[in-house]
């Protein structure tokens, strides 16, 4: 089977260009509904702060520290900290949250922008965050996935894979986590999955979208996925997604400022 590479963030720049600075372009999640209010206070938003682009979401990204973000290294690899920000806080773009500038954007030095592996970045903030019942941090994994382990993806990715508008409040799906042998060979052994990539699926016309990289998937109250790639928009193979437990001594390393690649 030949598929096409593209990440989702590449197409995610192609329709924040073409909806230039609105944010009434927010797109949401294919399939999903709109989040209750309170279900996600550990989402954020990245955005761009360049001219052009002010408080523009192009990705998302969990609260794992105090000063800490977790999101894709695809992203935000080729970005510079003060281009961009992130706002917490609030589940409607449309609605002002808080925001916070970046110090460091801390990709994983393995990552491989071909294949999308080592897909995992951490944003060490310049401020503390003021956590409250809106804005709170979300536990890393303490164990491996079960096959058919449920999950919750949150985000503000577009509605079908052409784009198009959409509500700007956050979106949710329950997705169905996918042991990675299986996912393979339903991808038929796709070179971009690899032993950091966890996989999840429901069924066609479900799933993630241009906008939902980085962003978070939880499963009994941890954050066991990092949006990374998927087969453009819900077409019928499960979404892949970076495995926050396989890279937890990365991710600590990296927060004591122990670990390479992390940029000022």
């Amino acid at each position: 089977m030949k598929l096409s590479i593209l990440s989702l963030f590449v197409l995610t720049i192609v329709a924040l260009s073409a909806a230039k600075t609105s944010r009434s372009s927010r797109n949401r999640i294919v399939g999903g509904s709109t989040a209750e209010e309170g279900l996600a206070p550990y989402q954020v938003s990245i955005q761009y702060k360049s001219e052009g682009f002010f408080g523009s979401h192009f990705c998302g990204g969990a609260i794992i520290d105090a000063e800490w973000i977790l999101t894709a290294a695809h992203c935000v690899a080729f970005l510079q900290p003060q281009g961009i920000m992130v706002e917490t806080s609030t589940q409607d773009l449309m609605k002002p949250g808080v925001h916070y500038d970046v110090k460091r954007i801390c990709t994983h030095c393995g990552y491989d922008q071909q294949f999308l592996h080592n897909d995992i970045a951490l944003l060490h903030l310049n401020s503390t965050i003021a956590m409250d019942k809106r804005t709170q941090i979300i536990p890393l994994p303490e164990q491996t996935m079960e096959d058919g382990d449920d999950v919750l993806l949150t985000g503000w990715g577009a509605l079908t894979s052409a784009g198009g508008g959409g509500p700007p409040k956050l979106q949710k799906i329950n997705l169905k986590y996918v042991q990675l042998e299986r996912c393979k060979k339903l991808w038929d052994n796709d070179p971009r999955l690899h032993a950091g990539s966890i996989c999840t699926f429901t069924q066609i016309g479900e799933g993630v979208c241009y906008g939902d990289s980085g962003g978070p998937l939880i499963s009994n109250g941890h954050l066991v996925g990092v949006v990374s790639w998927a087969k453009t928009c819900a077409l019928g193979f499960p979404d892949a997604h970076t495995s926050p437990y396989f890279y937890l001594d990365w991710i600590r390393q990296t927060m004591r400022g122990e670990k390479c690649s992390c940029d000022a």
